[in-house]
């Protein structure tokens, strides 16, 4: 049960900063094509990070 808080926890965490990275994606966009490409890239990989964690949340609560 504890170790399931933690993977909701990451899980949170991984979705905020796709919320801000996707926020600075515009705010940078016609400014520094670059950094928004940057923060693009972290969104979509935060994106991937907290779906694979909640694959695995849900495979080992049904372990359980």
């Amino acid at each position: 049960l504890r170790i399931m808080k933690h993977y909701i926890i990451s899980e949170i965490i991984y979705w905020v900063i796709a919320v801000i990275s996707i926020f600075s994606f515009f705010e940078n966009w016609g400014i520094n094509n670059n950094k928004a490409y940057l923060f693009l890239g972290f969104s979509i990989l935060s994106v991937f990070m907290a779906l694979f964690r909640r694959y695995f949340r849900k495979k080992y609560s049904n372990k359980n």
